[in-house]
C-alpha cells in the first residue's frame, strides 16, 4: 500500500525520528551507491512559485538517482483545464511519485486519493510539512528539540505554524505564538494539538512577552501567496509584529533565528537580524534538501518495498 506524505498528523514520532535518521546518514557524505529514485520519475506540480522548494526537490531527486518533470499552473491548468483526479491517475501511470505545491490543500488531498503513487506536500494554504520537518531536524542538530525548548513564532498563525502544532503532537517543545486577534491558526489543528497533550502551547498578543526567554525565534511573511488582496490589512495588524534587535534581546543570549524565506526585509524582521550571528535561516534552508531526501526515500521504501533494498535501508536506518 502506498504512503503520501501530506500532514505531519499522520505520522508517528517513532517514523518522523527513522526519517530523521536517514536524513542524518543522507547529509553526513555523498551516498552515490544509494539510488532508490534511480530508473524513476518524480512529477513537480507547482501551482505557486517557489525557489528552494523546487530547487531541493528537483536536485534531491537527481541525487537519488531520479529524474524530475516540473508542471506548472500554466501548463497543465490543474482544477480547469484539467480535473485533479485525472491528472492524478494520468500521472501515476508515467512516474513513481508527486511532489504538489497547490494554493488549496483540498488539491493537493485530492491528488493523493486518486493516485496509485506516492505524493508529497510540498505546501498548501492550510499546511508545509516538509519546511517545518526540515526546521525540526535543524534545532534537533544543535541540541534544541525538546520538552525544554521554546519555540516562539512571531506573525501569522498560517501554514507553517498549523504544521509546528501537528509537529507539537509527536514531539514534546513548548510553542508560543504571538499574533493579532483574528489570525490565529486553523482551529481544528491548534485543539488537536493541546489535546494531545504532549506539548506546552500559548497563543499571546504581545510579542515581546511570547519571546522572553525563547530558545528559537520563528517568523514569516505578513502577506503570504494568495493574500495580496489583504495587504494594506495585514501590513497594518502585524506592525509591531517584527523580530528585531530589540525582541531578541529579551530571548535567551543563545536564541537563534528562524525564517522559511524568501523574507521581506524591515518587515516580518529586520536584516541585521536576519543576517546576523544568531540567524540559522541558510541552514534551515540547506537541510530542507536532505530532510526531502529521506522522506523520498522512506516513501519509495515502505510504499513500494520492492522498489529499494530492505536490507539496505535497514542498515542506514540503524547506522
Amino acid at each position: 500500500m502506498k504512503r503520501d506524505f501530506i500532514s505531519l498528523s499522520t505520522f508517528s514520532q517513532e517514523e518522523i525520528e527513522e526519517i530523521f535518521s536517514l536524513t542524518c546518514w543522507l547529509k553526513e557524505k555523498p551516498r552515490q551507491e544509494f539510488r532508490p529514485l534511480a530508473n524513476k520519475t518524480a512529477a513537480l506540480i507547482f501551482e505557486k512559485p517557489s525557489l528552494r522548494t523546487h530547487v531541493s526537490f528537483g536536485v534531491g531527486i537527481a541525487q537519488l538517482g531520479g529524474q524530475s518533470l516540473f508542471l506548472s499552473q500554466q501548463h497543465i491548468g490543474l482544477s480547469t483545464r484539467e480535473s485533479v483526479r485525472d491528472v492524478a491517475e494520468v500521472l501515476s501511470r508515467y512516474n513513481n511519485l508527486i511532489v504538489a505545491r497547490t494554493m488549496e490543500h483540498a488539491t493537493v488531498e485530492d491528488l493523493a486519493t486518486h493516485a496509485t503513487i506516492p505524493v508529497i506536500n510540498a505546501l498548501t494554504d492550510v499546511l508545509h510539512p516538509c519546511q517545518i520537518i526540515a526546521d525540526a531536524y535543524t534545532l534537533r542538530e544543535r541540541g534544541l528539540l525538546s520538552e525544554e525548548t521554546k519555540i516562539t513564532f512571531i506573525g501569522d498563525g498560517n501554514n507553517v505554524v498549523n504544521s509546528w502544532l501537528e509537529l507539537a503532537e509527536k514531539i514534546p517543545f513548548h510553542f508560543v505564538l504571538a499574533c493579532p486577534e483574528g489570525y490565529e491558526p486553523d482551529a481544528q489543528i491548534l485543539d488537536h494539538a493541546r489535546k494531545a497533550n504532549l506539548s506546552r502551547i500559548e497563543i499571546l498578543r504581545d510579542p515581546f512577552e511570547a519571546a522572553t526567554d525563547a530558545d528559537v525565534l520563528y517568523t514569516d511573511v505578513w502577506v503570504s501567496m494568495g493574500q495580496e488582496n489583504d495587504e494594506a490589512a495585514r501590513q497594518k495588524a502585524f506592525q509591531s509584529y517584527q523580530i528585531n534587535s530589540e525582541l531578541l534581546r529579551v530571548a535567551r543570549p543563545n536564541c537563534v533565528v528562524m525564517h522559511c524565506l524568501p523574507a521581506h526585509r524591515g518587515q516580518e524582521i529586520t536584516a541585521d537580524v536576519l543576517e546576523g550571528s544568531q540567524s540559522i535561516v541558510l541552514e534551515e534552508a540547506e537541510n530542507r534538501l536532505h530532510v526531502q531526501k529521506a522522506i523520498m526515500a522512506y516513501l519509495i521504501g515502505n510504499g513500494e518495498k520492492s522498489s529499494v533494498d530492505i536490507q539496505t535501508h535497514s542498515e542506514i536506518l540503524t547506522a
